[in-house]
């Protein structure tokens, strides 16, 4: 058996192709090529809602196989499969559903591993807040992408899991592991040495940008409320151009995201950095998103919002042998280190119940996750002279910036590389493999109840709704009208043959009643134990039933 980790696919999760580029798009699909071309199970596995599905799974990983593996589907329907890889793997932190799909298969069969982007809109809280009601197992994992993500998921499931105590009088307790893994990037898919050199001088060319002149490179999104602002760049921008009176151009490749904010992004450059010439390129094609590093001499990202978790941008930059100008947030603070591989320009926000006005009001609706965010943006501040003072001290001095970015680049070949990060994944995996061998269950299933009290089977809930039920002690007898023709007629008409994949074949369905006409009458018990074998034949096998009862092909008698 592969100890390794079924995908489950959709491909907007794992594709860089479309018009709407954002950070987990990019994180997605470098995961799910470094998974196909440095994983070491045997085979891959593809979790699946559909063959179409599966099929576009397959293609999207082809370019990718260095050599054959096996690639096997495994239905959305058909959890109980997941114990051959032995893992499921979901690119977002929302696992409740998936380790309830499981209680209905065994809790054991299988762990459920997901990651952190974006934790701070009220549904990802929600489903981070759901790990502690659902039957999460010691053999799961949500794998944060920082330190700083993980302090923040933990103690938001920490005030949920007191809340609840308080609430029903239980035990605080969480049991999903929370690893930290970084994201990572792809360092040989950019260009290196002699190709870097001529790509840059290229680049710089179209662009008009002489040889000796300084530039500074922010790739990403361009939206104030959810990426950074950039006003604050352009200012530190300005004063630097003022100080050192070199020649700045500050490249921003990326995406206006709401085309209100275009006027405002061009026009704001125009007003606070005069002296510095802004470009604006569209991030999203993929020769600019692979090839403008080369062009830069600096990277800068002044991270101010609650959308960012980790910040891939920063790692490209290390990977490309840029020095990086960043702000002293979230997983920022991880990845460059301060005065080794750039620099972290500090950052202040308010004291804590300064914002609860904006708690309440994105939870009933009256704002929105853009403007929600937009106010915290605008209520952080990143320290202009610091940004300004590190802008200078790198313009006026290319030895730093080569051995800044020399630093930069060996820190990301050792610590995020896609090659290394998949073999801290694998070794999860691993990990929760043993685990869930051993450690003892939680909320074992007890025999008759329900694996997911709110999505029981209808017919336990609502039981009281009928007459009576089905019971092995029943006798079955044909109708007057159950002749072939009847059931072809059935079989014919849409809404008479709908759900016959829940039901048993329809030439099981002949053998069963011509098995009943030589008899006279059959107990549905006796039906089932010639017919069926296994829990989920029975199930299928009463439904079938009930459905020829109830189109007059059987009836029911003592």
């Amino acid at each position: 058996m592969d100890t390794t980790a079924a995908v489950l696919y959709n491909k907007e999760g794992y594709d860089t192709g479309g018009k709407k580029l954002l950070g987990r798009h990019s994180a997605g699909e470098g995961f799910l090529k470094s998974l196909v071309q440095h994983g070491k199970a045997d085979g891959l596995y593809c979790f699946a809602d559909s063959a179409a599905t599966f099929q576009e799974f397959c293609s999207q990983i082809q370019p990718w196989l260095q050599q054959p593996r096996k690639v096997r589907w495994i239905p959305t329907q058909r959890p109980d499969l997941l114990s051959q890889p032995g893992t499921i793997y979901r690119p977002d932190p929302s696992l409740a559903n998936l380790v309830w799909g499981r209680r209905f298969v065994d809790q054991r069969a299988y762990s459920v591993c997901g990651v952190t982007h974006t934790i701070g809109t009220k549904y990802v809280m929600a489903a981070i807040g759901e790990l502690i009601t659902a039957p999460i197992q010691p053999w799961d994992a949500l794998i944060c992408t920082s330190n700083a993500v993980k302090t923040a998921v933990f103690g938001v499931m920490t005030e949920w899991s007191e809340y609840l105590a308080e609430r029903n009088g239980g035990k605080p307790e969480i049991l999903v592991k929370l690893p930290v893994i970084p994201l990572g990037v792809d360092c040989g898919a950019f260009p290196q040495g002699v190709a870097a050199v001529e790509m840059g001088d290229r680049q710089r060319r179209e662009l008009g940008i002489s040889p000796d002149d300084i530039v500074v490179l922010f790739v990403g999104r361009l939206t104030f409320s959810a990426k950074a602002h950039p006003v604050p760049m352009y200012l530190a921008l300005e004063r630097a151009a003022q100080q050192t009176k070199a020649k700045i151009h500050l490249i921003q490749a990326g995406w206006i995201e709401d085309p209100r904010e275009e006027p405002d992004f061009k026009n704001s450059a125009k007003i606070f950095c005069p002296s510095v010439n802004a470009i604006f390129l569209d991030g999203r094609e993929p020769e600019i998103r692979i090839n403008i590093w080369s062009a830069a001499d600096i990277f800068i990202s002044l991270s101010d919002n609650i959308q960012e978790t980790f910040g891939l941008t920063p790692i490209e930059a290390m990977a490309n042998g840029l020095p990086a100008i960043v702000s002293d947030w979230n997983g920022y603070k991880e990845s460059v280190r301060h005065e080794i591989d750039g620099f972290r320009i500090p950052t202040i926000i308010p004291p804590p119940s300064a914002c609860l006005d904006l708690a309440l009001n994105y939870l009933d609706g009256s704002l929105n996750w853009p403007t929600y965010m937009g106010h915290t943006s605008l209520a952080t501040a990143v320290d202009i002279d610091a940004c300004t003072r590190a802008l200078c001290v790198l313009i006026e001095s290319p030895e730093l910036r080569k051995r800044m970015g020399e630093n930069a680049r060996q820190r990301a070949r050792e610590i995020y590389d896609w090659k290394v990060v998949i073999a801290a994944y694998e070794q999860l995996w691993r990990e929760l493999a043993e685990i869930r061998v051993s450690a003892p269950e939680s909320a074992a299933l007890k025999p008759g109840k329900p694996p997911y009290p709110l999505g029981d089977d209808p017919f336990r809930v609502l039981g009281h709704y009928s007459t009576g039920a089905l019971s092995n002690e029943m006798m079955l007898r044909l109708s007057a009208i159950a002749t072939p023709q009847i059931l072809k007629e059935l079989q014919t008409i849409w809404f008479t043959s709908f759900g016959q994949d829940r039901r048993i074949s329809v030439k099981v369905q002949m053998e069963i009643l011509k098995a009943i006409e030589q008899q006279g009458a059959v107990s549905v018990g006796v039906v089932l134990s010639r017919y069926a074998t296994s829990e989920e034949e029975s199930a299928s096998l009463y439904r079938t039933l009930l459905y020829l009862v109830k189109f007059g092909i059987l009836v029911i008698g003592k």
